[in-house]
């Protein structure tokens, strides 16, 4: 039985800033015919419009009004998925150095989270969704049919960060390094919807294995999933 003759799920991958998810989570939607959502650069576009209109991270009332009024879409694109805010494509201000050291607050604002969520699970509302993020399995989809926590050493992670800023990172390696170890500290201690394992999720410490390795290990866990679901509904 193939995935496309069996059920549809959902998956759910957290992890820590720079594990891989994004990409593992695409390369996953793409090999089951899914749909990929990039919950991370949800957040992203919220801090970046909240940078570019003057509003400080510990604003949050007029953040968590921003982020009700804003539209935001994910489109697929040939060069990944497209983010729209209000109708512009926003797709390459999302990563700067400035949304890097923003987003971790802004994202841990409850109002912020509360209308994220609330979109996210929209677009999970018909299954057959890969959805990557930090509280995905825990809160926004509990009740996702494989759950993933995917990580690596933050070494591992800083290095990747370091590659996706180009030729003119404006900041050292040791430096990212020690920002991500802080933006984990804070992501697993906000008070709502923190950074945590679920208890189902699968855990996979990526460090020292390819991205296809990570994807292909979770496409073999959905398609297993898929396959149980369906004969369980005969």
């Amino acid at each position: 039985m193939d995935v496309q003759s069996s059920h549809r799920i959902n998956i759910a991958i957290d992890g820590p800033a720079g594990a891989g998810k994004s990409t593992v989570a695409r390369l996953v939607a793409n090999a089951l015919q899914y749909i990929y959502v990039d919950t991370g650069a949800m957040y992203r576009a919220v801090t970046m419009i909240a940078l570019e209109r003057g509003l400080s991270s510990d604003n949050e009332r007029e953040i968590g009004r921003l982020a009700n009024e804003l539209e935001i879409e994910l489109l697929p694109g040939e060069g990944g998925q497209r983010v729209l805010v209000d109708g512009a494509d926003v797709t390459g201000r999302l990563r700067t150095l400035d949304v890097n050291r923003n987003v971790s607050a802004i994202a841990a604002i409850e109002a912020v989270r509360k209308r994220m969520a609330d979109l996210q699970r929209k677009m999970a509302a018909a299954k057959g969704v890969v959805m990557d993020g930090r509280d995905i399995g825990t809160h926004v989809l509990p009740d996702a049919e494989l759950k993933v926590f995917l990580t690596a050493s933050p070494r591992e992670r800083a290095e990747r960060r370091f590659r996706e800023l180009g030729d003119n990172p404006g900041i050292t390696l040791d430096q990212l390094e020690l920002d991500i170890a802080e933006r984990d500290r804070k992501d697993q201690e906000r008070e709502f919807a923190p950074l945590v394992q679920a208890p189902d999720a699968r855990f996979v410490d990526s460090t020292g294995w390819s991205i296809d390795q990570v994807a292909e290990q979770i496409v073999e866990w959905g398609r297993a999933a898929a396959r149980t679901i369906s004969a369980g509904e005969k």
